[in-house]
């Protein structure tokens, strides 16, 4: 592999994607797989092509750029057998979810030719290169593709997706990764509508997001919150740029900002690569592609990679009309620690700091996960004290950002008067030129009609004179023959 390859990331501008120079055979190209990085190598598992569900596992090294095929063996066969049948330990699937947990990749949910009924939980042993099935108990959820599971602590948190009977689904359920147990989380306040292939990321390890998605007939681009201690969902108005309904995507967050590309609503992919802004709720575009560009597709995904101690976002895959391969990276503008970055606007900082107050208010005898199972924990005072403090500095942020802001627009607002006073004594000499050149066009209009009457008397004349010489040529004419007349006699009469 060249050096190019190897230094593909020392010369990548910021928020642009870059398509990788990967050289030598690739995966085959899919949608809805799933994908992770750890310790600078991208792994693909399975996906989908051309109504084919697809079982391999691939990692990139994100360093050289070179793709290579994990082989994977499985568990012994006594540890496979569920109810007397076989298990098929990794089939091909589709639409399912992957995170890391140790060092084991997770795999839940997804669309497969395994007639069980309970979501099923895979794993894959990156050391020992083995997989199976981690066996749950509990209140297990139905089996479903399309979902998003987020990791909270030792805890799955999965919401929503599309069960086999094609019945969509908007349930909260939770799986502890310690003890393997499954339990429903009984939410209240209105939840998301039922919906799949939307994407979701957790803030604070306590606000569960969800945006986007689709039903078999609406695609989404809301977005919903459910506070995981009082386990109670809201809709806030999210601020900023007004973007397409869009499903297939996929999202990835670093720090307070949540990262999402691709999607589509099967007619069209959605061009945007977006980031919310988890604690302010603001919503931008920060980069756009062009119509039929890999990353303008369905069923992709996206992973944070750390190369070289930077911070990388990278995309694969995906359906577009065409499915793709390729793999994509951005490098993200790093977070300014010392100035933070004054929202657009005092109304968007005004709402951003009622947020942050409504978090700050939460019930103090609210709910974490583990009253889901019906155990009780001591509330630790001096932690919630910690919290409020933290958020009142927030909120003192956000009111100096929002003085700053009123401060910029005020001097914006001096500047028009100014202008606005300019352009009023301009105003005034204009309507003077225009007041005067009205009065010399009624005095030319004046001229005019007084030449128009001197005109019509003009021809009156000319008609009078064209008459008179008219009379005066036929009375010359009757005089000439009278004279020649007489001139005939007289000169016949003379002697």
């Amino acid at each position: 592999m060249g050096s190019d390859n190897c230094n593909w990331h020392s010369d990548l501008d910021y928020d642009q994607w870059v398509a990788l120079p990967v050289a030598g055979p690739r995966p085959l190209a899919r949608y809805k797989h799933a994908a992770v990085v750890i310790d600078e190598k991208l792994y693909i598992v399975g996906g989908s092509r051309n109504g084919r569900y697809l079982s391999d596992v691939q990692a990139l090294d994100l360093r050289n750029l070179s793709w290579s095929t994990i082989k994977l063996s499985t568990q012994s066969e006594a540890d496979n057998i569920r109810d007397g049948r076989l298990l098929e330990v990794f089939p091909a699937i589709s639409g399912h979810s992957m995170l890391k947990w140790g060092n084991r990749l997770l795999l839940l949910g997804g669309h497969s030719k395994d007639t069980s009924d309970n979501i099923t939980v895979r794993f894959i042993d990156l050391e020992s290169r083995v997989s199976g099935v981690m066996e749950a108990t509990g209140k297990i959820p139905v089996a479903r593709g399309g979902q998003s599971v987020s990791l909270v602590g030792s805890k799955l948190i999965m919401f929503g997706g599309e069960d086999r009977q094609r019945r969509l689904l908007n349930d909260v359920n939770v799986l502890d990764l310690e003890t393997m147990i499954w339990n429903v989380a009984e939410t209240t306040q209105s939840p998301p509508a039922p919906r799949f292939d939307h994407t979701a990321a957790v803030h604070v390890d306590r606000y569960l997001q969800i945006f986007g998605g689709c039903s078999h007939s609406t695609f989404f681009n809301d977005l919903h919150v459910l506070d995981l201690e009082t386990l109670e969902w809201s809709h806030p108005q999210v601020q900023g740029n007004l973007v397409s309904p869009r499903a297939g995507h996929a999202g990835v967050s670093i720090d307070e900002k949540w990262f999402i590309v691709g999607g589509g609503d099967n007619k069209s992919g959605a061009l945007e690569t977006l980031v919310l802004d988890m604690s302010k709720l603001i919503l931008s575009v920060l980069t756009s592609v062009e119509r039929r560009d890999p990353l303008a597709s369905e069923g992709i995904t996206i992973s944070s990679a750390v190369v070289d101690g930077e911070q990388f976002l990278v995309a694969f895959g995906g359906y577009n009309g065409n499915y793709n391969n390729e793999v994509f990276a951005m490098k993200p503008k790093p977070k300014d620690s010392k100035h933070p970055k004054i929202v657009k606007s005092s109304a968007a900082a005004a709402a951003a700091a009622s947020v942050t107050a409504a978090y700050a208010l939460a019930k103090s005898e609210s709910l974490d996960l583990t009253s889901i199972e019906n155990s009780k924990t001591k509330v630790d005072l001096s932690v919630e004290i910690g919290v409020i403090k933290e958020e009142k500095k927030v909120l003192e942020s956000s009111i100096a950002w929002v003085k700053a802001e009123k401060s910029t627009l005020n001097a914006k607002l001096d500047e028009i008067n100014e202008t606005h006073a300019d352009l009023s004594k301009e105003l005034h000499s204009v309507q003077g030129q225009l007041a005067a050149e009205k009065s010399r066009c009624a005095n030319l209009e004046t001229q005019i009609s007084e030449l128009q009457k001197m005109l019509l008397s003009m021809q009156d004349i000319e008609q009078k004179v064209q008459a008179l010489r008219s009379q005066n040529s036929a009375f010359e004419h009757h005089t000439t023959v009278q004279r020649q007349s007489s001139g005939g006699v007289w000169r016949w009469m003379a002697p």
